[in-house]
C-alpha cells in the first residue's frame, strides 16, 4: 500500500490573513518503507514572510523571490499524491494552505476522508501530554538534532518514524522487499543441487568398512 507523508511551510498562520505556502515536502512510502520518490519544492508565495514564520523555518523574501509559484506546480504535485492517502500531522492546519491555493486556482481541494492525521493518532494514544513532533520524536527515541529550523522534507523523515511507532509497526531499518525472480530460481538451484549431491566412497573406506562388517558378523549370537 502507497502513502504520502506531507508537510508544508508557510508565510504565516491564517489563511483568512492571506498567508500563503513556501514550501511543501512529501516523501512516497510503500507498505511503511520509504521509496526514492520524493517531491520537494520552495515556493514564491507573492507576499511578505511574516516574522514569527521566519523565526520558525528561515525561509527569507529574497530566498523565495526566484522560486516558482504554486501554480506552476501544481499538476506535478497533484500527480504525485493521486490516489495515495496522506498522512499529516496536525492535517487541519496544512489542508487549510493547500485548499486555499488550489481554489485560488480553481482546482479540487483535497478531502480529509483522505488523510490520516496523527496529530489525532497521538491525542488518543496520550491524552494529556505533549504531541508535537519533536514531544514525539523524544517519545520514541528519534534522532532530530538536525531540525534546528523546521523544513518540509526533514519534517516528513521524522513524521515517517513517528507513523511507523504510532500505529504500533516495528520501524523499517532496511528495504526489505520480495526476492526477484532471479534470487528464487538461484535458490531452487541450490537445493536441486544440494539434495543431488552423492559423495563417493574412497577404496581405503570401502575396505575398512568391509573389516568393520566382518567383525561384526562375528559377534552374531545366532551365528
Amino acid at each position: 500500500m502507497k502513502e504520502i507523508v506531507l508537510d508544508t511551510e508557510t508565510t504565516g498562520l491564517s489563511v483568512q490573513e492571506g498567508h500563503k505556502i513556501v514550501e511543501i515536502g512529501c516523501i512516497e512510502l510503500n507498505d511503511l518503507v520509504p521509496t526514492t520518490n520524493i517531491f520537494h519544492c520552495y515556493l514564491n508565495p507573492q507576499r511578505k514572510v511574516s516574522k514569527d514564520a521566519l523565526e520558525v523555518h528561515g525561509y527569507t523574501d529574497e530566498f523565495l523571490s526566484n522560486k516558482k509559484k504554486f501554480y506552476e506546480i501544481v499538476d506535478e504535485f497533484l500527480e504525485f499524491i493521486k490516489d495515495k492517502k496522506l498522512i499529516i500531522h496536525n492535517a487541519d492546519f496544512d489542508l487549510a494552505h493547500l485548499n486555499n491555493e488550489l481554489q485560488l486556482i480553481g482546482k479540487k481541494k483535497i478531502e480529509k476522508v483522505n488523510v490520516i492525521d496523527t496529530l489525532d493518532i497521538a491525542r488518543d494514544k496520550f491524552p494529556g501530554l505533549s504531541i508535537s513532533l519533536d514531544a514525539l520524536c523524544k517519545r520514541y527515541r528519534i534522532d532530530n538534532s538536525k531540525r534546528e529550523k523546521h523544513n518540509a522534507l526533514v519534517d516528513c523523515e521524522l513524521l515517517t518514524k513517528v507513523y511507523i511507532n504510532l500505529i504500533d509497526q516495528k520501524e523499517p531499518t532496511l528495504n526489505f522487499q520480495k526476492k526477484t525472480e532471479e534470487n528464487l530460481i538461484k535458490d531452487k538451484n541450490i537445493l536441486k543441487n544440494y539434495s543431488k549431491k552423492i559423495v563417493e566412497p574412497n577404496i581405503e573406506e570401502l575396505e575398512l568398512h568391509k573389516k568393520y562388517l566382518k567383525n561384526s558378523l562375528k559377534k552374531n549370537f545366532f551365528n
